[in-house]
């Protein structure tokens, strides 16, 4: 194999998603420019959506859905309680009677959903999943997807707190992983799935309208997840005068009332008789109270503190390179993001053709989601949506439900645990799909450039296809990047 061709197979490992058959060969006279090139592809990073609602559409679909549900619900219980005083007087009439309805089984109670059908709620957020691990699974490299996916668990959100989780990562992620950072702040912090996990919706200034009247106040949640961990990055500065601040700012930002807004319920609104009145200091800055357009004013100077560049900056080089990134990597990709104003395509090109980013030794272990789809490319395999995400929660990064806001970790120490129940995957995986495939084209296919003598000898060695395939899926090379 030829430099290009380990370069290659690096390439696709540590910025995709793994290859697929031939290609390493597609790839191999410029790993770097092929990198690049998806990077310009137009619209790369969007999915096709035509059959998935937006995230408002959601969340009134569910909420009628939750209410027609309710109401047959409680139209069975009725029912069943007539029933039972129709049963009670009968009884006393027939004192025979009662021993026999006492043998009749308990009658379930009546619900909204046929038997087997899977609910609203979990149909909405399994389309959503197919789309994401779609795109994931048939493209050419899945940088992009990538960023899509870093990005989505930079600004996470929570998808047992909204069913707006999957409309989020596509209309506030995607369409801003390649434009410039002070947009997809915007976009994402004023999103309802947001709103709703980081409690802003329910924040009202106590000197407005409605906190007077409604004896309401502040949730400092969303202000301090942007300072900590959205933007400045942890002790970077602000104060807990900064975050009250800052929180007053954003009251206001808030979602339409579905039930009394059938046609735009579950949209963001700026309530203006919610907003905190008056200006604010936030980080040593006035901000004069323009109702929405001042906390726009305090996220676009956010988005452009240099503390800001540097905190995005390690941490495309820590989920990319290794866990402790270079310091030289990481100052690079911050003084590209200042000097372009947080163009996120001119800092992913910086990062891609730095040579620190081309350390030949794989050192991160892959995320769960990033393995199974790795996986599934590998064997060319199209994936079932209800074992990908069955397999997620299995291996602990279950699908948009991050532990804490700060999203999932990314260091190897919190996914060597796990590798355990990968080989049990694995050999799941293995013995569906192997007996038709050629474990061992496969392994030239996807590790060739990269394995080792020992690692050739183990899959050399295996007693079947099942178990060939098992050993490659669980090989240091095919699980880091």
């Amino acid at each position: 194999m030829t430099r290009d061709a380990r370069a290659a197979a690096l390439a696709l490992h540590r910025f995709g998603l793994g290859p697929r058959a031939g290609t390493i060969e597609a790839i191999a006279s410029d790993p770097r420019g092929a990198l690049v090139a998806e990077l310009e592809r137009p619209g790369g990073a969007l999915v096709a959506a035509a059959d998935l609602p937006s995230s408002g559409a959601a969340n009134r679909t569910v909420f009628e859905y939750n209410a027609e549900r309710n109401a047959k619900d409680k139209l069975a219980r009725r029912q069943r309680e007539a029933a039972q005083k129709l049963t009670e007087k009968a009884s006393t009439e027939a004192a025979g009677m009662e021993n026999a309805m006492a043998m009749q089984p308990e009658q379930p109670p009546t619900t909204a959903e046929p038997p087997n059908q899977v609910p609203l709620p979990r149909r909405i957020f399994l389309d959503e999943a197919k789309a994401r691990f779609d795109a994931a699974i048939g493209a050419e490299i899945g940088f992009v997807d990538r960023l899509v996916w870093f990005w989505s668990n930079h600004f996470c959100v929570n998808a047992d707190t909204t069913v707006e989780a999957g409309g989020y990562e596509r209309e506030a992620i995607r369409p801003h992983v390649l434009g410039r950072f002070v947009e997809m702040l915007q976009a994402v912090e004023s999103h309802p799935a947001m709103l709703l996990y980081l409690n802003n919706a329910q924040s009202i200034g106590p000197n407005s309208v409605a906190g007077i009247n409604r004896d309401r106040g502040l949730n400092e949640n969303l202000a301090r997840e942007i300072l900590e961990l959205h933007t400045l990055g942890v002790r970077t500065g602000y104060s807990q005068a900064d975050v009250t601040n800052f929180a007053k700012v954003l009251t206001g930002w808030t979602i339409r009332e579905t039930a009394s807004d059938p046609d735009h319920g579950g949209e963001f609104v700026f309530l203006r008789r919610a907003h905190e009145p008056g200006s604010h200091i936030v980080i040593g800055r006035e901000y004069p109270d323009t109702g929405l357009e001042q906390g726009r004013a305090v996220l676009s100077d956010l988005a452009r503190t240099p503390a800001t560049a540097t905190h995005v900056a390690t941490k495309l080089a820590r989920h990319f390179v290794a866990d402790e990134p270079p310091p030289a990597l990481a100052d690079r990709l911050a003084t590209r993001f200042v000097e372009t104003d947080g163009d996120l395509k001119e800092v992913t090109r910086a990062l891609v053709t730095a040579p620190e980013a081309w350390e030949p030794k794989q050192t991160k272990v892959k995320r769960p989601a990033e393995w199974i789809v790795a996986a599934l490319r590998a064997t060319g395999q199209k994936g079932d949506i209800q074992r990908i995400v069955g397999g997620l929660n299995l291996l602990g990064e279950p699908l948009w439900r991050p532990p804490a806001p700060k999203g999932f970790p990314d260091t190897n120490a919190a996914w060597l645990d796990g590798l355990p129940q990968r080989l049990d995957i694995a050999n799941a995986f293995a013995q569906r799909v192997a007996e038709q495939l050629d474990p061992h084209a496969i392994t030239e296919t996807t590790i060739g450039p990269l394995a080792s003598a020992e690692t050739r000898e183990a899959i050399g060695r295996a007693e079947s296809k099942p178990q060939a395939l098992a050993l490659l899926l669980m090989s240091p090379e095919f699980l880091r990047r």
